[in-house]
């Protein structure tokens, strides 16, 4: 999961992309309505987590944007305010959950990947494929019964493979979706991340390259047949 915080106070926001970093939510911050705008413009995201308070453009007129934009993606606000007429304004912006300042960060993960399922909702919350079962909530996986110790990133990886389906995805989208935007496009980090994640899953190897394009989940890992090149 990839989300947007747009906080303008820099240690709260930091201590946000930290804490969920350590979830295995890799998270871009933006301090102002401007800044927000521009990444929302070049990044894909799955959430964003909105300040109404914000230099700028405001919360508000950001969640607008997103609206209009027509994209889908969930909107959880934040604000000092508790007051019932403030959140059902911005209910009525279009933002799908609120979070009333100071907060547990455990209870925005909750909510992050409460709105992440929802958003999924066609997409059963258990993906299987190959003999394999990962379930994001929990971040458990297993491989035909057995489970799978990973880390935090080889499981972002291993989520983002599992949602394609047998599809392929290129490093450079594994790049955008698993790490955060201070990753270098030039590192090797997804190469070393896939290689150490198909170890863990262990033979037939499941995870597929496809020269020059990317990876894939091998269906047919599942039934016997040695999967496609390494990494």
């Amino acid at each position: 999961m990839r989300v947007l915080v747009v906080e303008d106070e820099p240690y709260m926001a930091e201590a946000i992309r930290d804490g969920l970093r350590l979830e295995a939510i890799a998270a871009d911050i933006a301090g102002d309505g401007d800044t927000a705008l521009e990444l929302l413009s070049v990044n894909a995201y799955d959430i964003a987590v909105l300040d109404r308070d914000i230099p700028g453009p405001s919360g508000d007129e950001v969640a607008q944007s997103i609206v209009s934009s027509g994209s889908g993606m969930p909107i959880l606000m934040l604000t000092a305010a508790d007051r019932l007429d403030d959140k059902e304004s911005g209910f009525e912006l279009g933002a799908d959950d609120y979070l009333t300042k100071p907060f547990a960060l455990r209870e925005l993960v909750l909510r992050l990947r409460a709105l992440d399922r929802r958003r999924s909702y066609s997409r059963p919350p258990v993906r299987e494929i190959a003999g394999l079962r990962l379930d994001p909530f929990r971040r458990e996986v297993y491989r035909d019964g057995r489970y799978v110790a990973l880390t935090r990133k080889q499981f972002a990886v291993l989520e983002v493979l599992v949602a394609a389906d047998g599809g392929v995805i290129s490093a450079e989208e594994l790049l955008e979706r698993a790490w955060d935007e201070n990753a270098d496009p030039f590192t090797n980090a997804v190469r070393i991340t896939v290689s150490a994640l198909r170890k863990r899953l262990g033979e037939p190897w499941l995870i597929a390259t496809v020269p020059g394009v990317g990876y894939r989940i091998d269906a047919e890992a599942g039934t016997g047949r040695e999967g496609a090149g390494r990494a």
